[in-house]
């Protein structure tokens, strides 16, 4: 029974000193308070290791309260107000500290007068006991009623004692013992006095809408340029996210966000919530812009099936969650509606999310979701269920069909060039569709107008079909300029760097010197001497029709004869290609303009 009544004082006076938070004292340092009787009050610390046995106090009743100790009013502290209620017995034999008894007037004057002390405890925890003696003289011509008095002792900024801790102070040598817990800081600063207690100062934080850049700008209420470390939350029991921008794009600014605020020199410090945007109409307006809803099939746990639906929004919202039949328009299905208060979780995305079911309900037919949200006119959906197996089979059926198109039109592209492959691979390797190359067209010697107009037809057709070409007759002052040889070695080196043929035109005077150039080479072969006699005269031409036989016939030594040259006849009556002389044999020949096709395409090669 004294277990029981002791444990519901103590829990009594917990309770007390943590919901009616703590009283102001004036005080700013120890201080003892001793009633009329008792005089040279004074206390100094001391360890129960001390404290004698025997004392002519007896404590008969403690009380312990937790108080702000603010002096001048300034700057408050935690500090012990502890109450004692003693009985003195003065037929006791009192302990005199300090006064000989060697005079004889001290001794009666001791003796009158007697002095008594007594010690009070207090430890947290975490703390060893820490004591304070208090001395005092009791009066013998005005002593205390029926010898009882009540002595106060106070210890401004006790040892190892913060907010939230657990206090305990007993007596010695009576021992009595009480326990009381130290309000939190939080309840302490929600009092009047949180201005006069350091520990309750926290940065604070303004907001201002710039509706031109539509963004939330932060400022530090105290004006500093730097603000002090911010985190968003959504919701009072959101997860807070550190924020290291002076300002909140508009779209992200909802009816439940919030702001902590505290010293970025302690990340354990007190801080300060505001929710500046709770009743702003376009807060609410993001709310609804952002709700979300997604509705699928599930199983029971007796493998019936059922409708689930999730609804996400960036804060907790009130309404009502139905399903319906889309037909026409979404018809309710009755007996199902469900209210999406209770219980909401927050995801990994910092959303809010409300899960719900609806059971017994038939899935054959096309459902859906509607959903009413407390202060939006219009309800939001429908939201329908879709079925995944007649999807999948859909989408298989549209990923053939979109094969096949692909593949005839592809087919049909291709149409073109795939017969030129086919036709250049019948004729000794694949066409490099789409390349042009560079063309250089040489003239017969000692042609006539008919021919030089034939070569001029040539050279217009192969540049109308996108070939880079260099004819000899259109070039006349280049080369006179440079002389024939080095307009012709200019022309040979463009078309190794770029690629392309030599097309020599032939003509019954084309195979003539070509002959004559055979019987030359021969004979300065065979006599390794001077030619005798001078070639004839020719035409201005005859120099770059020669130097090709030259550089053909190099050709053929390092085994590439037809590589760079090709042969065209525009000579219906011209000899077959067993007349051919012998520096041109090897060469492909094409008779224009029945060979035109086949012409072009070598090119092309």
């Amino acid at each position: 029974m004294f277990l029981l009544g002791w444990t519901i004082w103590c829990v009594l006076l917990t309770l007390r000193e943590s919901t009616w938070g703590l009283e102001v004292s004036g005080y700013g340092s120890d201080e003892v308070i001793c009633p009329q009787g008792l005089y040279d009050c004074t206390s100094k610390d001391e360890t129960s290791l001390t404290i004698a046995d025997k004392e002519a106090v007896e404590v008969k009743n403690l009380n312990l309260h937790i108080k702000l100790c603010c002096k001048n009013k300034g700057l408050c502290t935690i500090c012990l107000w502890i109450d004692t209620e003693i009985n003195i017995h003065p037929d006791e034999d009192m302990e005199d500290e300090g006064y000989p008894w060697s005079e004889e007037e001290d001794y009666h004057e001791e003796t009158r007068n007697p002095k008594a002390s007594v010690t009070v405890c207090y430890n947290t925890a975490a703390t060893m006991p820490l004591c304070k003696k208090v001395e005092f003289t009791v009066n013998h011509t005005d002593p205390p009623l029926q010898n009882q008095a009540k002595i106060s002792v106070v210890i401004a900024k006790p040892t190892g004692i913060s907010f939230s801790s657990r206090v305990i102070v007993y007596t010695l040598p009576s021992y009595l013992r009480r326990e009381v817990l130290v309000p939190s800081l939080t309840d302490v600063c929600s009092q009047d006095q949180q201005e006069q207690l350091k520990e309750c100062h926290v940065p604070r934080l303004n907001s201002v809408i710039n509706q031109e850049t539509n963004e939330v700008e932060l400022l530090s209420a105290d004006g500093s340029e730097t603000l002090p470390s911010v985190c968003i939350q959504y919701e009072h029991s959101g997860r807070c996210q550190r924020w290291n921008s002076t300002t909140v794009p508009l779209y992200a600014v909802t009816s439940c966000m919030c702001f902590q605020v505290w010293d970025k020199d302690s990340e354990t410090s007190r801080r300060s919530r505001s929710c500046p945007f709770r009743n702003s109409d376009f807060s609410w307006r993001n709310v609804w812009q952002n709700v979300s809803v997604s509705v699928g099939q599930g199983q029971t746990n007796d493998r019936r099936l059922m409708l689930w639906w999730n609804l996400s929004a960036p804060c907790r919202l009130e309404g009502e969650v139905w399903p319906c039949h889309k037909v026409i328009s979404c018809q309710e299905i009755k007996g199902f509606r469900q209210l999406t208060n209770g219980t909401w979780r927050q995801n990994l995305k910092g959303q809010w999310e409300k899960t719900g079911v609806f059971e017994d309900i038939n899935l054959q037919f096309g459902l859906c979701v509607m959903v009413k949200v407390k202060g939006m006119e219009e309800n939001l959906g429908p939201f329908c269920y879709k079925n995944t197996e007649r999807m999948r089979w859909s989408l298989l059926i549209v990923c053939l069909l979109l094969m096949a198109c692909v593949t005839v039109l592809i087919s049909c592209l291709l149409h073109a060039f795939v017969k030129k492959w086919v036709w250049s691979w019948r004729h000794g390797g694949f066409v490099k569709i789409g390349r042009r190359h560079h063309v250089v067209l040489l003239s017969p010697p000692d042609m006539d107008d008919g021919v030089s107009e034939s070569v001029c037809q040539l050279g217009s057709l192969l540049c109308s079909q996108g070939f880079s070409v260099s004819v000899d007759q259109w070039s006349r002052k280049q080369q006179c300029r440079q002389g024939p040889l080095p307009w012709l070695h200019s022309q040979l080196l463009e078309l190794d760097n770029c690629g392309g043929r030599v097309v020599l035109v032939l003509n019954s005077r084309a195979l003539e010197r070509a002959d004559e150039w055979t019987l030359r080479h021969k004979d300065a072969i065979k006599t390794k001497t001077e030619e005798k006699g001078q070639p004839q005269p020719g035409s201005p031409y005859s120099d770059v029709f020669m130097a090709c036989l030259f550089l053909i016939q190099a050709d053929r030594h390092l085994g590439r004869p037809g590589k760079r040259f090709l042969l065209v006849n525009l000579d219906s009556n011209l000899c077959s290609e067993k007349r051919i002389p012998e520096p041109l044999q090897g060469l492909t020949l094409f008779q224009l303009p029945t060979q035109t096709k086949a012409f072009l395409t070598e090119l092309t090669l």
